[in-house]
């Protein structure tokens, strides 16, 4: 396993790599990997020759009063988990090399970045299309893995991809949980004791909107309502937002039909945390 810090360096690896036919898979992470991460770089295993995973923590995408300076960070942790699951290169740029002084362009998804999260984190799908759009041009992979925890992220990325015609394929993920079901999450380890055992909550919110799914009910108001209920018999517990959208284009939907998405993001004291499930109606 390599480390590669420099653009101009894995681009030539890259290069090589292509010559001889190879077929490039790509993780884009910011670090502080846990098995969520790592089912994503076996399945780029699977499908491809050699697998790239980038870590960078992305500072044009948390707002001015998030957790930039204190999201965790352990590169020699990291460094060891990737080797140990077959990482052939990890791309560890700065942020200088990233973003160089003067920069000025960024990618902007219109109406996608609006919703769910976008509504709550202004700008924050601007930095995220924008180190994605740079990562993509740097790693030229065949294939880039995203999970499901991120279900509005990979869809703008989707879309993206589309828009601009990049020659890459985004593969989608299932969301790895623990065994309680709390979806796994880098922010996890901010949680005390009493906020982690009230975090699994959200998982058993979901889980009550796809029961009562299942039993017929069509009723969007009627599901938030009831998984808001039970979210709130946590005291330490304060919702964001809980909203039933279209898998297709995230839009609200008052009656549920086709392939929809469950999303919420909840505040366990100073940590936000989101999770969504995927259902047919």
């Amino acid at each position: 396993m390599r480390i590669i810090r420099s653009i101009k360096k894995l681009r030539q690896f890259v290069k090589n790599a292509k010559r001889k036919g190879k077929t490039i898979g790509f993780v884009p992470t910011m670090g502080y990997l846990h098995e969520g991460h790592l089912s994503l770089l076996r399945e780029a295993k699977k499908d491809c020759d050699i697998c790239v995973v980038s870590i960078f923590v992305n500072p044009i995408q948390f707002g001015p009063k998030e957790d930039f300076s204190r999201y965790p960070r352990d590169i020699k942790r990291d460094k060891f988990l990737l080797k140990s699951a077959g990482a052939d290169i990890i791309f560890y740029p700065s942020i200088k090399i990233m973003y160089p002084p003067g920069f000025l362009t960024f990618v902007v998804i219109e109406r996608l970045s609006d919703v769910l999260c976008g509504n709550s984190r202004p700008g924050h799908f601007k930095g995220v299309t924008t180190v994605v759009t740079k990562l993509f041009n740097i790693v030229q992979a065949d294939i880039a893995y995203f999970g499901q925890k991120d279900i509005q992220q990979s869809i703008i990325i989707q879309k993206m991809v589309e828009d601009l015609n990049m020659p890459l394929k985004i593969k989608l993920m299932p969301i790895v949980r623990e065994i309680d079901g709390l979806a796994m999450s880098s922010r996890n380890v901010y949680l005390f004791p009493q906020q982690r055992s009230d975090a699994v909550i959200l998982w058993q919110a979901l889980k009550k909107a796809k029961q009562m799914i299942n039993m017929g009910e069509r009723s969007s108001q009627a599901i938030i309502s009831s998984i808001k209920k039970l979210i709130c018999t946590k005291k330490r517990v304060r919702i964001d937002y809980i909203d039933c959208v279209s898998i297709d284009n995230l839009t609200s939907l008052r009656k549920l039909k086709g392939r929809v998405i469950i999303a919420l993001a909840v505040w366990i004291g100073k940590v936000r945390l989101i999770d969504n499930i995927i259902v047919r109606a």
